[in-house]
């Protein structure tokens, strides 16, 4: 078979789900054992060989980055889905929720994270971007519907949002700051004015 044959050939359905299991195992290991979790324990999780780890992620860091990149894609997927299924504010409040999900993996990768943005300028680019984008739909959508106010940029909101789960370090954070989201949620509220 000729370089150009190989190169343009779709993946196979196998290899496809295998990179979608090790992908998942990586974010559900990282999550529980941080960044210095074994790429065995991510392969045993997934149910594939280390070589078949290897073969789709050379390096620790490639994977780690990979785990970014699907968790990021399936925040703005997610933001789109929920613009068609609730309620503008309901909408705002589980994406908020999912976001808090989104670090609790994160923080298991946030040192080797910190390499991947410092050395790919893109990664940090492709995620900001795309995440601001989710959360000003969302946002557009609440505010014109009457439900929340409208001085809260899309930027004002992730930063407050990130800030609430990266003070947070003692076990059982995520609770906390989940109910911080709602008590966030429901100061974004417009408030009737009173006569």
């Amino acid at each position: 078979m000729r370089q150009w044959e190989k190169s343009t050939r779709k993946p196979r359905v196998d290899a496809v789900r295998n990179r979608e299991r090790v992908l998942e195992a990586a974010k559900a290991v990282f999550s529980a054992g941080g960044a210095e979790a074994s790429l065995e324990a991510v392969a045993r999780a997934a149910g594939v060989g280390i070589g078949t780890l290897y073969r789709h992620f050379p390096t620790r860091e490639d994977l780690f980055e990979a785990v970014y990149r699907r968790e990021v894609q399936q925040l703005a997927d997610l933001a789109e889905q929920l613009k068609q299924e609730a309620r503008p504010i309901d909408a705002l409040r589980h994406w908020m929720r999912s976001i808090v999900q989104f670090v609790a993996t994160k923080k298991g990768m946030s040192a080797a994270l910190a390499l991947a943005v410092a050395k790919e300028s893109d990664l940090y680019s492709y995620s900001s971007d795309l995440l601001m984008r989710s959360a000003g739909g969302l946002l557009e959508r609440a505010v014109a519907a009457g439900e929340i106010r409208n001085d809260i940029s899309p930027e004002d909101l992730i930063r407050a949002l990130v800030g609430m789960c990266y003070t947070h370090d003692q076990p059982g954070w995520q609770k906390s700051v989940l109910r911080l989201v709602d008590v966030f949620i429901d100061g974004l509220r417009k408030r009737r004015a009173k006569r």
